[in-house]
C-alpha cells in the first residue's frame, strides 16, 4: 500500500476546507479533501499536477 505523506495548502481556512497534497512518492502527487481524510485519493503525476497549478496562477 502507498504511504501518502499528505500536506495542508496554506490557503487552507479555519473550517478545514481545503485540499491536501502529497509529493512523497517519485512519479506520483496525491490529493484528497481534508474533511474527509478516509475518503478517496485522487492521483496524478508530477506533470499535470505542474501544469494545473501553473493554469491557476495564471487565473485573474
Amino acid at each position: 500500500m502507498k504511504m501518502f505523506l499528505f500536506v495542508k495548502s496554506s490557503y487552507s481556512t479555519l473550517e478545514e476546507d481545503c485540499v491536501e497534497v502529497a509529493r512523497n512518492l517519485p512519479r506520483t502527487v496525491a490529493l484528497r479533501d481534508s474533511k474527509r481524510p478516509r475518503g478517496p485519493v485522487v492521483t496524478v503525476t508530477p506533470a499535470a499536477w505542474t501544469a494545473f497549478t501553473a493554469d491557476l496562477r495564471r487565473q485573474p
